[in-house]
């Protein structure tokens, strides 16, 4: 998948078509947020699991039609400021990389 980590979007966001039978929740308080130009009503969440770098997590996401395109590739998932401080994922935008030393902490095995 194409990913952005873009810590100035405060939520994740998946395309739907990722998410078919994925179980939803809906929220009690619908929001709008501007995405790819547009307005979007927020309604529901899904809870989608993914690995980064082969390190596994999970975060909550929005499903929407359409994210938008980033150096001619179309995004599959834009990965906000929540799922990166719950991971402790720290992009460094100076050379394209991602500190995952925060993720790779959490790696454990439960009994």
């Amino acid at each position: 998948m194409v990913a952005l980590f873009d810590t100035g979007a405060v939520h994740t966001y998946i395309q739907r078509r990722l998410t078919e039978g994925v179980p939803r929740r809906c929220i009690l308080k619908k929001f709008k947020v501007a995405l790819v130009a547009k307005e979007i009503e927020v309604n529901e969440f899904c809870l989608i699991h993914g690995r980064i770098e082969g390190l596994d997590s999970d975060t909550k996401a929005v499903p929407v039609d359409e994210i938008g395109k980033i150096n001619g590739k179309t995004l599959d998932v834009l990965i906000g400021a929540l799922t990166m401080e719950e991971w402790e994922i720290i992009p460094n935008p100076k050379d394209a990389t991602l500190d995952l030393s925060g993720l790779r902490r959490r790696e454990f095995m439960e009994f």
